[in-house]
């Protein structure tokens, strides 16, 4: 029984050595983080058809008890700024916000750099053939990423006619909207032969603003592949090995809403 105690404690006492020399492995960069967010306000873009983020003070100020308090309400649209479109919102049998798995929107980042295609018309798509450019330069998509399409819109943001296409309001401004989005032949693509778990970009919708029958969303959320809109800060990520975490508010039975996105860098 001694001989056992001992034998015991030499072990734990070399597994606390090695603890203490090992150097502890991650995953994670070890660079800065950069937001990717737009802020929720008053200039917030949203949908024409949307109803855009309304902010009400409730209390500011020194209470009767003699100490300072604020608070507010808020009342948003799901589908407007920096948000995420759940599976649900154009699959009838897709994941509602809060049934999207959260490792789902943590993964690594693919950049596809498409601003000069963009810059010269507003109704661009990015196609298949975009994204074999951008892997003969860096190598097939890896299974597992979030795909990021860099248009250059977001230094448009907040003027709506700059960013939209137009700045008018209701169903007589949607078939004015012009900004780019991913083709429908390029969703079919990505769905058919890469295994991404997000895709987003930094305009109002993952289809273009011409768009009438949204394709690319019906495709990409058939197979449960979230969108998040009206990102920005892309410019400061590498193609490849920046790593997302992106939490939207967890709205049971939601069909999108807004989302908080971060990108951590490697270090350099």
């Amino acid at each position: 029984m001694s001989l056992s105690r001992a034998f015991l404690a030499g072990l734990a006492l070399a597994c606390v050595a090695a603890c203490r020399t090992s150097t502890p492995t991650s995953d994670w960069p070890p660079g800065p983080v950069v937001d990717l967010s737009h802020a929720f306000d008053e200039r917030t873009v949203f949908w024409p058809t949307a109803d855009k983020f309304e902010l009400k003070k409730v209390a500011d100020g020194i209470t009767p008890q003699g100490y300072y308090y604020a608070a507010n309400t808020f009342c948003t649209a799901e589908h407007g700024g920096t948000h995420i479109d759940s599976p649900v919102h154009f699959s009838q049998k897709g994941w509602t916000v809060d049934q999207i798995p959260i490792d789902q929107l943590i993964a690594p980042a693919v950049v596809v750099d498409v601003t000069a295609p963009t810059a010269a018309g507003p109704d661009y798509q990015v196609s298949r053939a975009d994204l074999e450019v951008w892997e003969k330069e860096h190598g097939t998509i890896p299974p597992g990423s979030i795909l990021l399409l860099r248009t250059g819109y977001s230094a448009r943001w907040p003027d709506a006619a700059k960013y939209l296409g137009t700045a008018e309001r209701g169903e007589a401004a949607v078939p004015k909207l012009h900004f780019p989005g991913l083709a429908p032949e390029a969703a079919r693509w990505l769905v058919g032969n890469r295994k991404i778990k997000a895709i987003g970009l930094d305009t109002a919708s993952i289809d273009y603003g011409q768009s009438t029958a949204f394709e690319s969303h019906r495709i990409l959320f058939e197979n449960n592949i979230p969108a998040l809109e009206n990102l920005t800060n892309l410019d400061r990520l590498p193609a490849t090995g920046a790593r997302l975490v992106g939490l939207p508010m967890k709205i049971g039975g939601g069909t999108g809403g807004p989302l908080r996105i971060v990108a951590i860098l490697p270090k350099a």
